[in-house]
């Protein structure tokens, strides 16, 4: 009886340590994953505020300072709505309808509990009635039917922030799909208590399509096209509002080693998009904009209307590219942006090239770019500046990705178009090239490069403003070409 005792006591022992073991277990991945059960919107709700604090309001891309742990305060945001003619591409221009002033809007950053008191102003110069709808708001409208404002009028509303996250903001005044589609959205930031972990860098990217009257860099001023609209066929999908919103002059720069965080949402008004960086992978990405994350990620799909965080460390040095993945949208519609990051090579982790030959299997063919309805038709007899104007906006089209904006190309693969000796050399050869392809090994400027430059589908007037682009740029020999050399060529 007594040893049945101690049997039966010892069982009931290390069924208790089972059972504590399971449960230690199961929090230990409760909180690895932070899928904590989050505080309900009553629980934020009773949050006090303790003082005030006029917001700062920053213009893409860039960011304004992080909360921190402040305590939940009381937030005056000031806004202002302009209806103003900028720059869609080279050469191209578009009546943009803005929340401060730029496309996508000043981007707001709170906490969860602060209390906002929003001031909008609709500038007097402007045409039409406006007023915005911040997803961040639980209320009527999200703000819409209390800060309905015509010009030259202002309208101050109240709400507090409840749901911490990454939330879109935008015009809700019918037309509302029109509003939105001339630039009218944003990000507004809504961190967790105690704020959002430090990183060295955050960057303001929000992805739009727009639908002009004119076909993808058409020149001039560009009506908004509302049968394109509905029919959901934009001409351009760009970041941060126009074609160069995120390269050239306009590319965003990090240092190797440094933690980069990416507000990037997605104004729509139609398109989903499949976000991308090329050359790095996702170390985390809140989902949706929320709090719930996933790691390693490669391209993260963003509703419109919707957001999301991404978050990596800049690895190696490199022009690492922003994109939307469905693809074509990038490389003709403009949805590309550059993040430039320098340092110190590591060889660990990217050793470049290590190897060069030959492959020619049998039947291989240069191949051709096809026509399609996107071409532009160039003008003829233009002047020089005028070819020069033209023929950047055929390379922003057809040929920066791969030989890059400031025409470096891309080491190991693609040569450089910038003080090239090769192109400088023979005129008449850089006109072949565009007319018939390229295959085989070259040497430009020191360097051996072996690819294929397809045979590009142009007419004699495009190809002649293009290369006149190009011989005008970066150093190189500032030569014209015409259309009757390229037609000589041809022949």
């Amino acid at each position: 009886m007594e040893i049945a005792k101690v049997r039966s006591v010892r069982g009931y022992f290390y069924l208790f340590i089972l059972l504590i073991s399971v449960l230690m277990v199961g929090c230990g991945n409760h909180d690895s994953e932070k899928n904590h059960t989050p505080k309900s919107v009553t629980d934020y709700a009773k949050i006090k505020v303790f003082g005030e604090e006029h917001a700062t309001l920053t213009a893409p891309p860039n960011v304004p300072p992080p909360v921190g742990n402040r305590p939940a305060k009381k937030l005056f945001v000031e806004m202002e709505i302009v209806e103003k003619e900028g720059e869609m591409a080279d050469g191209v221009t578009y009546m943009y309808w803005t929340f401060g002033g730029s496309v996508p809007g000043s981007f707001i950053r709170t906490r969860v509990g602060d209390v906002v008191e929003f001031t909008i102003r609709n500038h007097p110069d402007n045409k039409l009635p406006h007023n915005i709808d911040l997803h961040a708001v639980t209320g009527q409208g999200g703000g819409a039917e209390a800060s309905f404002v015509a010009p030259g009028q202002e309208k101050t509303f109240s709400f507090k922030v409840v749901n911490p996250g990454l939330f879109v903001y935008h015009c809700a005044t019918a037309p509302v799909g029109m509003h939105i589609a001339n630039g009218m959205y944003g990000l507004i930031l809504v961190e967790p208590e105690g704020g959002l972990p430090p990183v060295d860098r955050e960057f303001y990217v929000m992805q739009g399509d727009f639908y002009t009257e004119g076909k993808f860099g058409q020149q001039g001023l560009q009506p908004f096209s509302m049968q394109k609209a509905i029919d959901e066929n934009p001409d351009y999908v760009v970041f941060n509002g126009n074609v160069n919103g995120l390269s050239g002059d306009n590319s965003i720069t990090a240092k190797v080693g440094e933690n980069i965080r990416i507000f990037f949402g997605n104004g729509g008004p139609n398109l989903v998009s499949s976000f991308h960086v090329i050359g790095e992978i996702f170390d985390k990405v809140y989902l949706e904009g929320g709090e719930q994350f996933n790691h390693n990620v490669q391209t993260t799909l963003v509703p419109a209307g919707g957001s999301a965080i991404v978050e990596f460390v800049a690895d190696v040095p490199s022009n690492l590219v922003l994109v939307d993945h469905s693809i074509f949208r990038a490389f003709n519609k403009g949805a590309l942006g550059i993040l430039s990051v320098s340092g110190e090579e590591n060889k660990a982790i990217f050793a470049g090239a290590i190897m060069e030959g030959i492959y020619q299997p049998e039947g291989s063919v240069i191949q051709n770019m096809p026509k399609n309805e996107l071409e532009i038709e160039a003008p003829v007899n233009l002047s020089k500046e005028e070819q020069i104007i033209a023929g950047k906006n055929l390379y922003m089209q057809a040929c920066f990705a791969c030989h890059q904006p400031n025409g470096e190309g891309i080491p190991n693969a693609f040569p450089p178009l910038a003080k090239s000796d090769y192109l400088n050399a023979d005129v008449d050869r850089s006109i072949g090239i565009l007319l018939h392809g390229l295959s085989g090994e070259v040497v430009v400027n020191g360097k051996s490069y072996n690819s294929i430059m397809p045979a590009q589908q142009m007419n004699d007037s495009e190809i002649a403003n293009v290369l006149t682009f190009i011989y005008n740029s970066w150093g190189n020999s500032g030569k014209v070409i015409t259309p009757q050399m390229v037609q000589a060529q041809r022949k």
